[in-house]
């Protein structure tokens, strides 16, 4: 697939006789992987000329502005892990997951099982939930669809009690992970975006759930989402204060 789409280095569109002469993979293979490029939308068709589809599109343009986010949430994602103590995340949602685009360790760093790059089920994380309670109803759907097994006896599963919890997350604005990603960890996550939009990314504490002080981290977690988002809206200027705007 990758060797096909590097293929696409030019203005204008490519035959598959023209794709094959450039990779020289076997014809059928090279229009199996063209058309399922052209079903995940990567790639578009017009009669027998490919070229690419709004999906590239859309991936690098998420790219830019998760680079962007994780770049103007560094220091601040760096005060906050200094002022708490605790592990510090900056997630976005991909899908039914969250990828962490950045972790902050501190002394609870080993204890916690994330990575940056890493990935985790949405509705069982602190990140996850803020980022949900501010999305669709089809993102919700595909949680729903793809929801694991619970992964402790505190997870939330099941579609009453996940629409209940978002409801919750989205009224306070603020969302909590009691041992029900890990057990013994707790988590406190808010949203990055503009008001009134679905979030862009999420950031979150965490630690031991016996260090972990609820109500008293809500305040500091709330202003470094707010400080965040600040800096990524300055910098994208009016008008252009979120992609999917």
């Amino acid at each position: 697939m990758v060797q096909i789409l590097e293929t696409f280095d030019g203005p204008g569109g490519l035959t598959l006789a023209q794709v094959v002469t450039r990779t020289g993979l076997p014809r059928s293979s090279t229009h199996r992987i063209l058309e399922h490029l052209v079903k995940i939308r990567w790639l578009h068709r017009e009669g027998n000329s490919y070229r690419l589809g709004l999906g590239v599109l859309e991936l690098g343009t998420l790219a830019v502005h998760q680079h962007q986010l994780r770049k103007a949430a560094l220091p601040y994602l760096h005060e906050l892990q200094s002022r708490t103590g605790m592990v510090v995340h900056l997630a976005v949602l991909d899908g039914p997951e969250i990828v962490y685009l950045d972790k902050i360790g501190g002394r609870f760093g080993m204890s916690i099982p994330s990575r940056i790059g890493g990935r985790q089920p949405a509705h069982f994380t602190a990140a996850g939930k803020a980022l949900l309670a501010e999305a669709g109803d089809d993102v919700l759907d595909a949680v729903l669809t793809a929801a694991p097994d619970a992964r402790t006896s505190r997870s939330i599963i099941g579609e009453q009690p996940l629409r209940r919890e978002l409801r919750r997350v989205s009224e306070r604005g603020v969302a909590f992970d009691r041992e029900e990603s890990a057990p013994g960890i707790g988590c406190v996550g808010v949203p990055v975006g503009a008001p009134g939009m679905p979030a862009e990314a999420a950031v979150s504490v965490c630690g031991p759930i016996g260090k972990v002080h609820f109500d008293q981290l809500v305040g500091p977690v709330r202003a470094v989402a707010s400080q965040i988002w600040n800096v990524v809206a300055r910098e994208r200027g009016p008008g252009r204060l979120s992609y999917a705007s």
